[in-house]
């Protein structure tokens, strides 16, 4: 963790602080929406049961901490590199685009929080950004610092690779999306026509990814990313694919071939997950972002990153355990639209 006021050193040097320049990027792309997939397809899910599990690529993320209240998941989004679309092969290296704490209590609603991929972390003395932990020392380490963050102990994790999905989306035989700009973004290859269209995997990870032809800048762009991930659950819980048993089968297997799981997860886990997911992004749910007290946090050595309130933190994944929060959008995020 790490407190405003405190001395930083990077690489054994004195860094210096500046003062804010620009908001936080949260994560671009929630990819745990292939996960919810395994809720949509339960019934392929539970006919193969055993399938599903020999399938499962497991390596191993968990600490040693004490459990702690409820149960939480860590789900993580891995970026491309060099420009290509990862694989669920392709983790030697990786960074984390997206990192979500998912966390269901015993009695009380779940929640889904954000952590920015630029949060500000100490390890050993020195400061990078949360995003790089696994790059720069391994996994465990990566879930360490998250329950940091949050106080609490991380039961599982996934992480689903930005390939997963275009693979799910086309196993479906693509999904309708709407957007009402016509854009030609190169950042994204996103080439639109204003209005509805039924879009292949490939156009479908473009429309989540766009921000910079987006007016709304990233609030529009999670606008599209929760568009998508609606559109997903919608066509794979439809009866076209419900009743098609192929289908289903080639759905299912494209996203368990793009998730990496703990080493102790299982077909109940994960079911388990896509249960709370699909609470926590309903009505009755808890979703934001954690806190943070700047969102331009200027270090040598690492640039402008998020500065976490660690405070706040902990009060909120401490209720969220509890079950003791109330529904609703929580966060420095919704803050700042309510202002």
């Amino acid at each position: 963790m790490v407190r405003a006021g405190h001395d930083l050193t990077v690489n054994g040097r004195a860094a210096s602080i500046r003062t804010p320049r620009r908001k936080p990027r949260i994560g671009r792309l929630l990819l745990a929406a292939l996960l919810a997939l395994l809720l949509a397809l339960g019934i392929g899910v539970f006919s193969a049961w055993n399938w599903v599990d020999s399938q499962l690529n497991k390596t191993s993320w968990l600490t040693s901490k004490a459990n702690t209240s409820g149960e939480s998941w860590l789900i993580l989004g891995s970026d491309e590199r060099e420009g290509t679309i990862g694989n669920a092969g392709d983790v030697t290296g990786f960074r984390t685009d997206t990192i979500l704490v998912l966390t269901k209590p015993m009695s009380g609603p779940a929640s889904l929080i954000s952590i920015p991929r630029d949060s500000l972390v100490e390890i050993d003395g020195d400061y990078m950004k949360i995003n790089a932990v696994a790059q720069m020392y391994n996994r465990k380490q990566l879930v360490n610092e998250v329950e940091d963050i949050t106080g609490q102990k991380i039961d599982h994790v996934a992480m689903v690779q930005f390939g997963g999905l275009v693979k799910v989306v086309d196993a479906l035989g693509g999904i309708d999306l709407c957007y009402d700009q016509t854009v030609n973004d190169a950042y994204s290859g996103l080439n639109w026509t204003a209005g509805c269209h039924t879009v292949d995997g490939t156009t479908a990870l473009a429309f989540s990814r766009m921000r910079y032809s987006d007016s709304q800048g990233d609030f529009g762009r999670a606008a599209r990313q929760r568009q998508v991930i609606n559109a997903i659950v919608k066509k794979g819980s439809s009866k076209q694919v419900l009743m098609n048993f192929s289908k289903a089968s080639k759905v299912a297997k494209a996203g368990l071939n793009s998730v990496t799981v703990d080493e102790k997860a299982s077909t109940m886990s994960l079911i388990q997950m896509a249960l709370a997911f699909k609470s926590a992004s309903g009505s009755k749910g808890i979703s934001g972002s954690v806190y943070w007290s700047d969102p331009d946090y200027y270090v040598d050595g690492v640039g402008s990153s998020v500065l976490l309130d660690d405070e706040k933190n902990f009060e909120l994944f401490s209720q969220l355990a509890k079950g003791t929060h109330a529904a609703g959008t929580v966060g420095t995020l919704a803050e700042e639209q309510q202002n």
